[in-house]
């Protein structure tokens, strides 16, 4: 209890510190509860961002959001903004190892894979990946995912007519598809489970964040451990035999980690909400059904834009001074990149809120843009169209459970619904039966 009472004491003192000599190294891990006035970027209506967003977007596409630690924190919401900072890491850096703070750390406390990496580690750490993820080599894992679709669907159905399709189709692929192409066995999924949601809530703080991501990380640096004497089938057996000599196991565990997060809880996110948004549009339920493959993913592009689960992008901090959106950036500033604000940019398509399968709406942000985006893109393409369209051709009358209505995480870099209540057919159905 006593820890209790000097951890706000202590944020503070450093917080004083930093703003008055700029000479203790800031620990973003002992961050608490983030500024309610500062939290607009991450939060929504249901699927659409808050009109703050919008509204800040239309007045300035960069503006000030918060000061924290000593830094100016700056928020993009314009599209062509965003593509800007996301394309440049000459100005821009994704390294944070220095609001770290001077504690020595474990090696699973620490920040690295690729999203918080800059050349020459990222440029030989997304070396490793990219030959696995391209759309040639994905294609081998159509069948499986496939039957992992089935699979789920199946087991949707033995839980009807009315089940919740958040853990039971928006979870369970994704998760099972993930763990298939690591290579993780049985007893470790289980235990696996339910680390991936911490890792981007934010309600609790800087330290929720990164005490979830050193246990997953630690999870994960164990796994590789064990596949080194006896390399799986999957991808960390692949690493490991291919490229164990040159990686230690810290570095492809953090490797991993960014391949589990990526192909998981996004994943996860858009396929509970993307069954949200086209039970409310029946022409795209119907094209799922009936549709030629390019009307397919022509619906599944305008789901990423519209929805785009990750809401901001990894922060970036600015190298030197500089220019940017008419504002002067202070070298060691951080700027957050809104995705889901500058997807809904006019700028960028027209009638940015409204869902459409009509004309052209590709180019969007939702995988990110530049050197650092998502490599694993296609994979969660494939994974969309697949289980949508299988959703959509297996429970064609598929509706919203009459009386119960869906819910909605609070603050998440990562937005998504927490229960999907669905009728699985027309005739009444009792929920919870």
């Amino acid at each position: 209890m006593f820890r209790s009472m000097l951890a706000p004491l202590r944020r503070r003192l450093l917080q004083v510190a930093v703003a008055r000599r700029g000479s203790v190294v800031p620990d973003v891990t002992t961050l608490g509860r983030f500024p309610d006035s500062s939290t607009y970027p991450l939060r929504r209506d249901g699927v659409h961002p808050v009109p703050l967003l919008a509204e800040t977007r239309e007045r300035e596409p960069v503006t000030r959001l918060t000061r924290v630690l000593g830094m100016d924190v700056w928020l993009v919401t314009g599209y062509d903004e965003a593509r800007g900072v996301l394309a440049d890491g000459a100005a821009w850096s994704n390294d944070m190892r220095h609001l770290l703070g001077n504690r020595k750390r474990t090696a699973a406390e620490g920040i690295g894979g690729l999203g918080m990496t800059d050349p020459p580690d990222h440029t030989r750490l997304r070396g490793l990946l990219t030959p696995e993820f391209t759309k040639r080599r994905l294609q081998r894992l159509q069948v499986q995912i496939e039957s992992v679709v089935a699979d789920a669907l199946d087991d949707v159905e033995r839980r009807g007519p009315v089940v919740d399709l958040v853990p039971h189709f928006g979870f369970a692929v994704p998760f099972q598809v993930i763990c298939d192409l690591l290579g993780m066995p049985d007893h470790d999924r289980d235990a696996f489970h339910e680390l991936g949601i911490a890792r981007f809530d934010l309600s609790q703080g800087g330290a929720g964040v990164f005490g979830a991501a050193t246990e997953s990380r630690e999870f994960l640096i164990e796994a590789v451990a064990r596949q080194r004497t006896e390399p799986g089938e999957g991808l960390i057996g692949a690493l490991i035999r291919d490229h164990g000599e040159e990686f230690d196991d810290v570095e492809l565990g953090g490797l991993v980690d960014g391949v589990f997060l990526g192909g998981y809880e996004t994943s996860a996110s858009m396929l509970s909400m993307g069954v949200y948004l086209l039970l409310q549009n029946p022409d795209a339920w119907q094209t799922l059904r009936t549709g030629e493959p390019a009307e397919i993913d022509a619906i599944v592009e305008e789901l990423l834009r519209l929805l785009c689960p990750v809401q901001v992008a990894f922060p970036r901090f600015a190298r030197n001074d500089v220019e940017l959106g008419g504002h002067s950036v202070a070298k060691g500033d951080v700027v957050i990149v809104s995705l889901s604000g500058a997807n809904r940019d006019p700028s960028f398509v027209p009638d940015p809120d409204m869902f459409s399968i009509r004309g052209e709406r590709g180019g969007h942000l939702a995988f990110g843009h530049g050197l650092h985006r998502c490599v694993g893109a296609e994979l969660a393409r494939m994974e969309i169209r697949t289980a949508l369209t299988a959703l959509a051709r297996r429970f064609p009358d598929l509706r919203l459970a009459p009386g119960v209505e869906p819910t909605f995480r609070e603050l998440s870099v990562v937005h998504s619904l927490d229960a999907l209540p669905v009728q699985l057919a027309h005739e009444d159905a009792v929920v919870g039966a």
